[in-house]
């Protein structure tokens, strides 16, 4: 067997449980077993990590057997631990909604996720207003905006917020008891989630604003974010103080990187 092959046979066996007969005897085969089980122990903490407040919701034991049932189904095929868990929303969705009591835990994964991916994002300085005063009248139209790196818009199905930020709240570890949530009633919208300075925000959406953004993530100008407000709102006149409301917004949030095309 060559050394390429006896790796990847290791690996599996570590990974997915897979046999390991004939590469390993005694004590060694006793040390794999070890190793196997500190593995899977150290990416489910990772997972309760990432997933602070989903833990919180679930409990431990409940949490546990979802990240067991998740390792098992989806092997981490990240480089760092930090990233292990970029489908366990989807995963609880579908193959693993056996563990999952109430569907709106899935959208708590989702803002989980959305909240982790800001922090750690990428750094860009924020666009200031001065620089938008200095255009010149016939260069709005075609203005390009671009999101912040840390930018997250993350659809719900629920209305999780308050719950979220109850749980959020809430530490384990004071001897107080857990928060007693009301049942996240159905609400499809759009989560924004990003970083300021060193700081982690999120606020809902209203459609408006949720088509909006996605504009700007896509590439339009200026121009179409108006018309596509216009569309909306039926009124051109309110469409553009609408538009240009929502820009000083996102100005002053740090929601936008500091170049414009």
């Amino acid at each position: 067997m060559t050394p390429a092959a006896l790796q990847s046979r290791l690996a599996a066996a570590i990974r997915d449980g897979a046999d390991a007969d004939g590469l390993l005897a005694g004590d060694f085969a006793l040390g794999l077993e070890v190793y196997r089980h500190a593995y899977r122990a150290r990416l489910a903490a990772a997972l309760a990590d990432n997933f602070t407040v989903l833990a919180r919701a679930l409990g431990d034991e409940a949490f546990e057997a979802l990240a067991q049932a998740y390792l098992t189904a989806r092997p981490s095929q990240q480089p760092s631990i930090r990233w292990f868990g970029d489908g366990l929303a989807d995963f609880m969705a579908g193959a693993g909604a056996d563990h999952v009591p109430h569907p709106s835990l899935v959208d708590v994964a989702r803002m989980d996720w959305a909240l982790r991916g800001a922090f750690d994002a990428a750094e860009a300085l924020p666009l200031q207003a001065a620089a938008l005063a200095a255009l010149a009248p016939d260069d709005w139209a075609g203005l390009v905006l671009h999101l912040h790196p840390s930018v997250q818009r993350v659809a719900l199905a629920h209305a999780v917020e308050p719950a979220w930020r109850a749980l959020r709240e809430w530490d384990p570890e004071s001897g107080d008891a857990q928060p007693e949530l009301d049942e996240p009633l159905p609400h499809r919208h759009v989560l924004l989630a990003w970083r300021q300075g060193h700081e982690t925000r999120w606020r809902s959406l209203a459609p408006l604003e949720a088509g909006l953004l996605a504009a700007v993530a896509a590439g339009a100008p200026f121009a179409a974010l108006c018309e596509q407000a216009a569309a909306e709102l039926g009124d051109a006149g309110a469409a553009a103080q609408a538009v240009i409301g929502l820009l000083q917004g996102w100005l002053a949030e740090g929601l936008l990187q500091g170049r414009a095309s």
